[in-house]
C-alpha cells in the first residue's frame, strides 16, 4: 500500500513539474531591435498557450499587437495593445496567430516584425500556468540564458525544485521506516 502512494504522489508532482509555460525574450541577448535577425530567433521554437513573449528594447523603440493585415503592411497606426517603456510582456493566453511589429514603420518595414503561432498543447498549459499581464514590465538587464526568464521574475514559485525533491525526499524516508 505504500509503495502504491508513493507511486502515485511521484507520478502527480513529476506531472506538476512538468507543465511549467516558457517565457521568450524575443531576439535573445539581441533584444528587439533593428539589427536582430528575428527569423533565425524562432526556428525551432513552438509557443503554447500559457507562454509569455518578452520584449526587451531601447528607447528607440516600441513594439505593438497588430491585426495580420497591419503586419503585413506595417501599419502602426491602428494597433491592438502597445507599449515602449523597454520591458513588455505579451502572455500567449489563446491558440492562434500573433503578430507584433516595432511602432517606427521604417523599422518594421526593415523586418523588425514577429509572427508567432500559438498552439494549444495541453500538457504544456496548464490551467496554474504563470500569468503575467500584457505590459508588465521585467528588470532592464538580459540575462546569460535571454530565452528564459527567471522564474521569480513572474511567480512566487521560487525553489519549487528544490521544495519537490525535498518533498520527495521526506516521502521516501518516511515510506522507508514503514
Amino acid at each position: 500500500m505504500a509503495k502504491t502512494l508513493l507511486i502515485f504522489v511521484i507520478l502527480i508532482l513529476s506531472a506538476i513539474c512538468s507543465s511549467s509555460a516558457t517565457n521568450y525574450i524575443v531576439g535573445d541577448s539581441s533584444g528587439w531591435d533593428i539589427s536582430t535577425d528575428l527569423d533565425t530567433w524562432l526556428v525551432g521554437k513552438r509557443f503554447n498557450v500559457g507562454d509569455v513573449l518578452v520584449f526587451q528594447y531601447s528607447s528607440f523603440h516600441s513594439v505593438s499587437e497588430v491585426t495580420k493585415e497591419n503586419f503585413e503592411g506595417c501599419n502602426t497606426s491602428n494597433v491592438l495593445d502597445s507599449s515602449k517603456n523597454g520591458n513588455t510582456s505579451f502572455p500567449l493566453t489563446k491558440q492562434g496567430d500573433r503578430y507584433f511589429v516595432c511602432g517606427n514603420r521604417l523599422h518594421c518595414l526593415g523586418g523588425m516584425k514577429l509572427h508567432v503561432n500559438v498552439e494549444n498543447d495541453i500538457a504544456a498549459s496548464p490551467a496554474a500556468a504563470p500569468e503575467a499581464e500584457a505590459g508588465a514590465s521585467f528588470p532592464a538587464s538580459k540575462s546569460n540564458n535571454p530565452s528564459v526568464v527567471p522564474s521569480f521574475a513572474l511567480s512566487n514559485h521560487v525553489g519549487l525544485d528544490s521544495l519537490l525533491l525535498v518533498t520527495l525526499g521526506l516521502l521516501s524516508l518516511a515510506f522507508s521506516l514503514v
